[in-house]
């Protein structure tokens, strides 16, 4: 027990010293990798060049029918005839169904005799208030008597305007007997089929009619967009196409981009309480019928062109723990400095910057990891160029 507790120091010096010479061939060697000690690190610079830069706005929706017609009955009567193939287009003013007319053809024919008669009492009436007005020149016809007869040509004059109306609410209910479509467009399934019983104010249409060229894309942009883009434009740092606002292009389901270009046709002037958004109104040409209601879509939407934005490479972008956004600078003399940066929107993979950078200004993109404010770089090739050959518009 003694002897081994005299050779512990022994053992333990002998495993340092193996470990030691294990080390020291690894840190002398170089191997040609890595930087030498107190040598400047290396990273990469994008240089700041004002762009000139279209914004667009990619927003959500759904495709609506251009015009949309319930058609319901205006008469009561039973269903006679279906006068459509459903699923073709048909034309405003066309005859869709007939309703049992007989009703109202009778109705018809006994108001237009009701306006005969009205009409034919009119002459002796006429006649015996123009004999009266004379004799009572010469006392021959009491006061009371001629207006009496004044009283009852006036009556027939009146009988002949109710019995014209009436004669015309029959004319129009008989022609409500032909059930027409309201507008031009593409017609669905029938909801009825002859024999069935129609009455006036039924909750549920006929069939309905539908135009699909033009087409509706109703979207929602929030407030919070709005109100930026609104005080860019003020301020001038952005600009409005010449129209107002540039056409606009569909995303469609399946990826794919529309052929065709729409344009904004309004926005809503209140603000949803529950999204916040405010709903948009666009237009598209549909001559080959590809969009169809109810489809889901995206617009992208021109907002304006800023001809000198900074944009910042995303990855150039730290922040502090308070979450303010900030850059590393190279100075004039290769010094690594920290800028305090605002910035906007993302542009592809940049940033929009508002305040702390300008012109000229070489960040850092490349090699933040090792570098520390007030240290000496070696800048690489710089470039001022987007990567990826990303496009400018967003």
């Amino acid at each position: 027990m003694q002897k081994n507790m005299h050779n512990l120091p022994f053992k333990a010096a002998l495993a340092v010293g193996i470990t030691l010479c294990l080390c020291l061939p690894a840190g002398c060697d170089n191997g040609g990798r890595g930087n030498p000690p107190n040598a400047a690190a290396s990273v990469a610079v994008e240089i700041i060049h004002p762009r000139t830069v279209t914004f667009t706005t990619e927003l959500a929706g759904r495709i609506s029918a251009f015009q949309i017609s319930d058609v319901r009955p205006q008469v009561n009567g039973i269903l006679q005839k279906r006068l459509f193939e459903e699923g073709t287009d048909v034309q405003a003013g066309a005859i869709l169904y007939k309703i049992d007319p007989a009703v109202y053809k009778a109705n018809y024919d006994a108001a237009k005799a009701q306006l005969v008669r009205a009409e034919a009492n009119v002459l002796p009436t006429k006649l015996k208030v123009g004999r009266e007005r004379e004799l009572i020149k010469e006392h021959a016809v009491s006061p009371q008597n001629f207006e009496a007869s004044d009283a009852a040509y006036k009556q027939a004059l009146a009988d002949v305007e109710v019995a014209r109306a009436a004669l015309e609410h029959a004319r129009i209910n008989l022609d409500y007997t032909d059930v027409i479509s309201p507008i031009s467009g593409r017609i669905g399934l029938s909801a009825v089929t002859p024999g069935a019983l129609m009455a006036v104010g039924q909750p549920n249409p006929m069939v309905t009619v539908q135009q699909l060229d033009p087409m509706y894309v109703d979207v929602t942009q929030s407030a919070t967009q709005l109100l930026r883009l609104r005080r860019s434009l003020e301020s001038g740092r952005m600009q409005r196409p010449e129209n107002g606002v540039g056409d606009l292009r569909l995303i469609l389901e399946d990826g794919t981009q529309y052929n065709e270009k729409g344009t904004l046709k309004f926005t809503d002037v209140s603000v949803d309480k529950s999204t916040g958004s405010v709903t948009l109104r666009a237009v598209f040409p549909n001559p080959g019928l590809v969009l169809l209601p109810g489809m889901y879509a995206r617009v992208i939407l021109d907002e304006g062109t800023d001809d000198k934005a900074i944009l910042l490479p995303q990855q150039a972008l730290m922040r502090d723990v308070r979450g303010n956004s900030r850059v590393y600078v190279v100075n004039d003399q290769d010094i690594v400095e920290i800028r305090n940066i605002l910035v906007g929107r993302t542009h592809a993979a940049y940033w929009v910057v508002l305040e702390g950078l300008r012109e000229g200004d070489r960040v850092i993109r490349e090699g933040l990891q090792f570098v520390r404010p007030g240290m000496a770089v070696t800048v690489k090739t710089p470039t001022g160029e987007p990567q990826n050959g990303a496009d400018p518009r967003i």
